[in-house]
């Protein structure tokens, strides 16, 4: 190998070499940041499971049902789904995997479909994709407020009690283990019956009032809902970083190895080559002085 090739050689090894320092500490970044988002998500899971349940066991009356849009079902021929993506991309197949769940779904709705996307890379999709864009809500940053994300559950409150769309739908990855990260679609509004309480014929008592009581309980019920799969997107995102920056480290050490090994049998060709060189000369040297 002439030395201008050895010399290119050596900078790609230094820099695949620098760039595994960069996936390393950004493997351990996301690392960290895992486990705070991890725990939350984990922590949110037990209310929100516990509201979704009670909006379903209070949604089981027949009565109550007719008191709350949120319960009623709408007569609009159009559903809304919020799509939850990462702002940042490095982290996989994750963004891939819920793009192509949100395509799956709307191809096979019968009516048409509004989007509401979390996130520049489900923007992307969307756009790229020509789905009927509603809104966008990016740079949320990884712990969020209820506050912070009241804009999000207002506009999707406000569209389906005006009758706009006849369902809501939320799309968002849910976490379940470090390697493990599904799409999932689930129902937002209306407020699905408990068939079990249905069956049962159950029902409550609503102090001070069934009114009062249904448009504070509902609005906390949506605020939960879309809480909870932020909190979930956000666990993915960095669970899935991790793991494609671990692989990206990885990848790289084993290229730098190879290429190294490479360089080394360049070298030593090339020193075998000189030795056999000053060899022949030497012996070229000893057969002419003998002559003489």
């Amino acid at each position: 190998m002439p030395g201008n090739s050895r010399q290119l050689l050596r900078r790609r090894i230094k820099g695949v070499r620098e760039t595994s320092k960069v996936t390393r500490a950004m493997e351990m970044i996301a690392s960290a940041r895992m486990r705070r988002t991890e725990q939350r998500a984990l922590e949110a899971r037990p209310y929100a499971t516990r509201m979704t349940h009670l909006m379903g066991l209070v949604s089981a009356d027949a009565q109550v049902r007719l008191l709350h849009p949120y319960l009623r079902n709408q007569e609009s021929a159009r559903a809304l789904v919020v799509h939850f993506t990462t702002d940042k991309g490095l982290c996989g197949g994750l963004n891939s995997r819920l793009n192509h769940s949100l395509g799956a779904f709307v191809l096979e709705q019968p009516t048409p479909v509004d989007v509401v996307v979390v996130g520049k890379k489900g923007r992307e999709f969307a756009v790229r994709a020509r789905l009927g864009l509603v809104a966008e809500f990016t740079d949320l940053g990884d712990a969020p407020g209820i506050a912070d994300l009241r804009p999000l559950c207002r506009l999707v409150t406000d569209k389906f009690s005006r009758g706009e769309v006849g369902c809501v739908y939320l799309a968002y990855p849910r976490f379940s283990s470090l390697m493990v990260q599904r799409p999932v679609v689930e129902l937002c509004l209306p407020v699905a019956p408990a068939l079990a309480a249905v069956n049962a014929g159950q029902l409550f008592v609503y102090e001070p009032d069934t009114t009062r009581v249904l448009d504070a309980l509902l609005i906390r019920y949506v605020e939960a809902a879309v809480y909870h799969a932020y909190l979930e997107l956000v666990a993915s995102e960095h669970a899935a970083r991790m793991v494609a920056m671990h692989n990206a480290t990885d990848s790289a050490t084993e290229l730098a190895d190879a290429m190294t090994m490479e360089l080394n049998k360049s070298r030593q060709a090339a020193i075998t080559e000189e030795i056999c060189d000053v060899s022949a000369g030497t012996e070229a040297l000893s057969s002419g002085g003998n002559r003489g």
